[in-house]
């Protein structure tokens, strides 16, 4: 068969039931061979659609999300996707064509080293330069893309690869003499901590977006309701354990709850499960859980130490490590009640300082809008979200009961990554309520994916919280630069969004006072189809609380009354 063919032939074997892409001249060999296969193809209106789109899938099912672009401007237009996912550890697999070998290197039409320019960002990527060697690149692509910290793999072909003919023989294993994943670690490091933790009046679980992808949510719980244990969750782990447990004190950070804050700065034993440590949800460094000895539980040994320093460390698998740390801790003498004190102090900062704000009868406040589409959906189905206010506002104020049913964009950051994501978490669960919270900044960033939306049918509700501006940029504006809003304003009515879903074939639907916002969700969540609620926030709102940049994490600027 063809290298095209191979190729194709390749995603059958792994089992790819759904690619996302954007044919041209050098992958139309590819995508010739794909017209015979019963892989579903989308075309998104932009690769770098097509990249969120596979994220996007990836993060709602655990699977490896698969992606196609063309050489050149194709293949760079997938690097935000591909940083992306490689940020958060989403699995994925992206195949970009490339000019014919012979001309590789010459600055040839349409030509770019892919290779060279994605090695920062991915897990691995690779430059076919044989054809017999497809079947062994792309089953190491997937292996690599889904094992150990899963992550994105690039893979370059030029198109005279896709035309060559070769003798079809898919491996059946993955032999990497430089690639030899970790599930089960050290007993030894596991018996540290259990004797650790069973000396601690003031544990504290701190739980990342690793316990989501590990499968280990079920093992946290149990961890936790067993020796009575309070969590705290970065942004990615929001599901891994319900957001309203009794023992979840909620998002730590920047914008943390200040029980989940006060909880870093006062705990005696901070366990790290599956996260990274990063600057948003340590503050102040030097400051950080000042009384606590750390530990790390993580897959990733290149993450122990990089942001905070440890004392004790479990590397491996969390479906190995967590399980492993209870059948430790079963052998000592553990006295629950010892903690007692610990959650009793923790339950009273919930209740002195819970997350608040000032209701208002004449304008839509933001957080309301999270809070009526969280009741209003009766917590079901899948919720994906852009970058920004609306985000932290989610993540604070929305309840997740399940794993995998938060889709954000943590690490980079992406505005516009919500529209195409939502598409392939819509893709993966026809059946689900997908619902993306977004911004008039962040939509527009890929608002062509609408047309995507539309030719699919696509259920989707889309909420934009329309306050003109970009709305985190102003907060850090008003509070930080004096108020002194460089272009950060998009003036009042800049876009109808009502007109633009219309305009795409999608219900549009808008809301301007709070005695809409009911009717206008209730609306479009009726709807069979896709829906855009332009809904019209208060623009001077901010998200608190904050730890201000370079504060430590009692440093906190707190909110209003409700």
């Amino acid at each position: 068969m063809t290298g095209a063919q191979a190729v194709v032939a390749c995603l059958e074997k792994e089992g790819v039931e759904l690619i996302f892409g954007y044919p041209g001249g050098v992958v139309l060999p590819l995508y010739d061979a794909l017209y015979d296969s019963s892989i579903r193809h989308v075309l998104t209106r932009h690769e770098q659609g097509a990249a969120h789109g596979a994220d996007g899938y990836a993060r709602a099912t655990g699977k490896v999300g698969v992606c196609f672009a063309t050489s050149g401007p194709g293949a760079t237009n997938l690097i935000t996707g591909i940083a992306t996912a490689n940020m958060d550890s989403v699995p994925m697999v992206c195949i970009t064509g490339q000019v014919v070998m012979p001309v590789i290197g010459k600055d040839s039409f349409q030509e770019a080293d892919i290779t060279g320019i994605t090695a920062p960002i991915t897990k691995h990527n690779y430059l076919v330069k044989n054809p017999a060697d497809l079947p062994r690149i792309l089953k190491e692509a997937f292996y690599i893309a889904r094992t150990g910290r899963p992550g994105p793999v690039v893979v370059d072909i030029p198109k005279d690869i896709f035309t060559a003919t070769i003798d079809f023989v898919y491996p059946e294993e993955v032999k990497l003499r430089g690639y030899k994943p970790l599930f089960a670690g050290q007993a030894e490091q596991v018996d540290a901590l259990a004797e650790a933790l069973s000396k601690a009046s003031k544990p504290l679980l701190f739980i990342g977006g690793g316990v989501i992808s590990a499968g280990a949510s079920a093992d946290l719980v149990r961890l936790a309701e067993t020796y009575e244990i309070p969590v705290i969750s970065s942004l990615m782990a929001l599901g891994a354990m319900p957001t309203d447990h009794r023992l979840h004190l909620g998002m730590v950070g920047m914008h943390g709850t200040v029980a989940a804050n006060l909880a870093v700065m006062n705990c005696d034993l901070l366990i790290g499960v599956g996260a990274r440590f990063d600057d948003r949800v340590t503050g102040k460094i030097t400051h950080f859980a000042p009384n606590a000895r750390i530990a790390h539980l993580d897959i990733d040994p290149a993450e122990i130490d990089k942001n905070v320093r440890t004392h004790l460390r479990v590397i491996g698998d969390l479906a190995w490590s967590l399980p492993t740390l209870q059948q430790s801790l079963a052998r000592y003498d553990f006295v629950v009640e010892k903690h007692t004190a610990w959650l009793n102090q923790v339950v009273q900062w919930q209740t002195d300082s819970p997350l608040t704000y000032q209701a208002s009868e004449t304008v839509i406040k933001p957080q309301l809008v999270i809070q009526e589409l969280n009741r209003l959906s009766e917590g079901r189905g899948l919720v994906v979200t852009d970058v920004g206010q609306h985000q932290m506002w989610t993540a604070q104020y929305h309840r997740f009961s399940r794993p995998r049913t938060l889709l954000t964009s943590g690490g980079l950051g992406t505005m516009g990554f919500g529209l195409p994501a939502a598409i392939g978490a819509q893709l993966a669960f026809p059946d689900e309520l997908v619902t993306l919270i977004s911004g008039d900044g962040s939509i527009m960033m890929n608002i062509q994916e609408l047309a995507t939306i539309v030719e699919h049918q696509l259920p989707i509700k889309v909420a934009i919280l329309n306050n003109n501006a970009l709305g985190m940029v102003q907060q850090w504006q008003r509070m930080f630069f004096n108020q002194r809003y460089s272009h950060s304003s998009f003036g009042v009515g800049a876009s109808d969004y009502v007109k633009i879903a219309e305009a795409f074939g999608a219900t549009g639907l808008r809301a301007t006072t709070p005695g809409e916002l009911t009717e206008v969700i209730t609306q479009a969540l009726a709807i069979n189809g896709p829906v855009v609620m332009d809904i019209h926030v208060c623009a001077e709102e901010n998200v608190l609380p904050m730890v201000p940049a370079g504060a430590s994490l009692d440093q906190m600027i707190e909110g209003g009354v409700g």
